[in-house]
């Protein structure tokens, strides 16, 4: 017996103040414990206002409470080739470790993304983020270093992996491989 998720899946409108505001307060946070995790404080992110962050040509969905509050959050980007980027991945320090960021990740493979290669990078020493992706199917590529000091690995996921890209493994509120509604 699965035990529902106490997290629905939803397209995020960061044209709403109230919910920029949260994405931006809970992709500080993570960047932040990030940041202490790889030893590195140049994320970009980190130093990224409200406005730039809402200028981004991404598609954002949130891993959103039954009381309406964001758990965390995914943003991707389509990219020339047909691909799938995964620009960031962040989760509130508070719903660490209760599944979030898997049932983001498997929402974007199984449902939004299922024929598509989706990438994502991280820090090489973010252990957790590590085991995620490794965990949901994502092969592990070369690692690179565009910054003196940081050194990131690279990931992709082909449709084959574990997340379940016939399934829908976990998600609640999955349905026709739409975007859900807005929040």
């Amino acid at each position: 017996m699965t035990v529902p998720s106490p997290l629905d899946v939803r397209a995020l409108d960061l044209a709403q103040d109230a919910t920029a505001t949260a994405v931006h307060r809970i992709g500080r946070a993570a960047y932040a414990v990030e940041a202490e995790l790889i030893g590195f404080d140049g994320i970009p992110a980190l130093r990224e206002s409200l406005t730039q962050m809402r200028e981004q040509p991404l598609h954002w969905l949130g891993a959103v409470a039954q009381d309406g509050s964001i758990a965390g959050f995914l943003a991707w980007q389509e990219q020339p080739d047909g691909s799938a980027g995964i620009d960031r991945l962040c989760v509130s320090p508070a719903w660490f470790r209760r599944g979030a960021a898997s049932l983001l990740l498997r929402h974007v493979l199984s449902e939004l993304l299922p024929d598509r290669t989706v990438t994502v990078t991280t820090g090489a020493a973010n252990t957790p983020a590590l085991t995620l992706y490794t965990r949901l199917g994502f092969t592990r590529g070369p690692d690179f270093s565009p910054a003196p000091g940081l050194t990131m690995a690279a990931f992709t996921a082909d449709g084959s992996g574990p997340a379940g890209r016939s399934g829908r493994a976990g998600v609640r509120g999955a349905g026709s491989g739409a975007e859900p509604r807005a929040l």
